[in-house]
């Protein structure tokens, strides 16, 4: 069966009633991997209900490929860009030329697509964005006078919360489905209420020390620096090369962290501090790595208490080769590039 063809059947189902999806279904069903894509459908059920119910390739009555003038090209950037959510049936009745022509000036002339807005952790402002970029230019000429020893002194920790019960990810619960078979359907949920909050030091080498909270408890500034003794006793035992060199210690910017007895602690115990800007997940090790990682392994699994939350974050640290701890902690030199390189922006991979 041709193009043509298929277009009649799309629009047969599209005066039935039917959906875009439930059209695809009952035409994989019978023509299998010749039938027509669900973009395809969905183009053709568009112009269905915009009133256009042709289903040949020739330009509508009237309404010639001549319509993609310079001046409508001008119109449609211009309603564009005073409106970025504008929609292209919106565009179509304003500049009155067909949705096709629309989508085609769009994407062929002005280059354009329509993305969804991407979650970011803060709106940045101007001089956030400049600190960023300071921080960044900072820590890179350290790292780069010497990249070898900066990963041997070079030690990161920040706090999480992990829960009795994670859901899955929607990428985690993804499933091969056969040709003509329903998309595989999941229930909702939430995560639990139980929860645990673990403080994770750790370095290229692996995990130094982990520290765990129950709900309940808040991590204060005397709370916070009982970890840092806690932290050097554990780096005499496990990095005693460290004994002899300047720790490189590197912790966000949490009222825990910045707290005066922590400053005081910090001096005590002759730790150099790496800066950290501001609102920047995307430049903690822990954020854009460590932690969104293990929350994968462990999501979809039950944990009846803390106990066993504790047992199995363990046993996960200790099943990694320590190359992962490594590439984790490399991966700051190029977010600190790439943060520059985007003027501040964040960082997304």
């Amino acid at each position: 069966m041709d193009e043509r063809e298929f277009r009649v059947v799309i629009k047969h189902y599209f005066l039935k009633g039917k959906t875009p999806q439930e059209t695809k279904n009952k035409i994989d069903k019978h023509y299998g991997e010749s039938a027509p894509s669900i973009r395809t459908i969905y183009k053709w059920f568009g112009l269905f209900r915009s009133g256009h119910m042709s289903t040949n390739d020739a330009g509508r009555p009237g309404r010639p490929v001549a319509v993609t003038t310079p001046e409508n090209v001008k119109k449609i950037h211009d309603m564009v860009m005073n409106d970025r959510r504008v929609k292209v049936r919106d565009i179509s009745q304003a500049v009155n030329i067909s949705i096709d022509r629309v989508h085609n000036i769009l994407h062929e002339h002005l280059q354009m697509k329509k993305l969804s807005a991407r979650w970011v952790p803060r709106l940045l402002t101007n001089d956030q964005k400049r600190d960023r970029v300071k921080r960044c230019k900072d820590n890179l000429k350290l790292f780069q006078r010497n990249p070898h020893e900066f990963l041997r002194r070079f030690i990161t920790v920040d706090e999480t919360w992990i829960h009795h019960y994670q859901p899955e990810t929607k990428e985690q619960s993804k499933q091969w489905v056969s040709v003509g078979e329903s998309a595989p359907k999941k229930a909702k949920t939430v995560p639990s209420a139980g929860k645990v909050m673990a403080t994770i030091f750790w370095d290229s080498s692996g995990i130094i020390c982990i520290d765990f909270l129950e709900k309940g408890k808040t991590i204060t500034g005397n709370y916070y620096a009982s970890l840092l003794d806690l932290l050097n006793n554990k780096i005499k035992e496990k990095r005693p090369h460290l004994m002899k060199k300047k720790v490189l210690f590197h912790h966000d910017n949490a009222p825990a962290h910045t707290s005066a007895i922590v400053a005081k602690k910090l001096l005590e115990l002759g730790y150099q501090i790496l800066p950290h800007p501001p609102y920047s997940p995307d430049l903690a090790p822990s954020d854009y790595y460590l932690f969104l990682n293990m929350k994968k392994r462990l999501a979809g699994k039950k944990f009846l208490s803390n106990e066993e939350v504790i047992a199995e974050t363990n046993y996960y640290f200790a099943d990694l080769d320590k190359s992962y701890y490594m590439e984790g902690i490399a991966k700051l030199e190029h977010r600190w590039t790439k943060c520059i390189e985007l003027e501040g922006d964040y960082v997304e991979k």
